[in-house]
């Protein structure tokens, strides 16, 4: 190729004939558009209702009174958040604390109760309608009943005996220290 020769007023300008030709434009790019973020969804296959499938007290065992570890167990994983338990109709109510806790193996909750001497207890689970028992999957267990009898009132008089007889470990206790909760402050008024 031969130089390229330009007239400018000023003067003349040349341009080599080896000289690289302009970079070309790259072509123009649409902006990306924006990221849409999604939350993430756990998708479950389906299941079976969850079944009741052991307790302790043992359906129609009868027991001495006194502190009592109720336990119920499923036959799959539970959430730990719903719970239904309750007295039967006609049945005397088994004084208890509120809260169920779930077990690390998942299937097994634990109730912390106080039994009196003799006494039919027969108890309902997922008798209601809404809420309750529920597995991993929030799969409503089905409803069922438990009933045992008390006889005298020498069971267990402290915790600790009483998840020995319900064959539970030290770390399966029914009811937990909340950690780390801020001591209470003195009431400055003194009341």
């Amino acid at each position: 190729m031969r130089p390229i020769v330009l007239a400018l007023t000023a003067g003349l300008l040349s341009v080599p004939a080896l000289a690289a030709p302009p970079p070309a434009t790259a072509p123009a790019q649409t902006p990306a558009p924006p990221v849409k973020e999604v939350s993430p969804v756990t998708v479950y296959p389906a299941t079976a209702a969850p079944k009741l499938v052991k307790s302790y007290p043992a359906a129609g065992q009868s027991l001495s009174a006194g502190i009592l570890v109720l336990t119920v167990t499923f036959d799959q994983p539970m959430l730990s958040t719903g719970f239904d338990f309750g007295a039967a109709p006609g049945s005397p109510t088994l004084p208890c604390v509120k809260t169920p806790r779930l077990l690390d193996d998942k299937k097994t909750f634990v109730l912390l109760c106080t039994s009196e001497p003799g006494q039919a207890y027969n108890l309902t689970f997922n008798a209601t309608p809404q809420g309750g028992f529920e597995n991993v999957a929030e799969h409503r267990a089905e409803p069922a009943t438990l009933a045992f009898k008390t006889t005298d009132g020498n069971g267990p008089n402290n915790i600790h005996e009483a998840m020995k007889a319900a064959s539970l470990r030290d770390l399966d206790m029914p009811i937990e220290d909340t950690p780390n909760l801020p001591p209470e402050k003195p009431n400055p008024t003194g009341g």
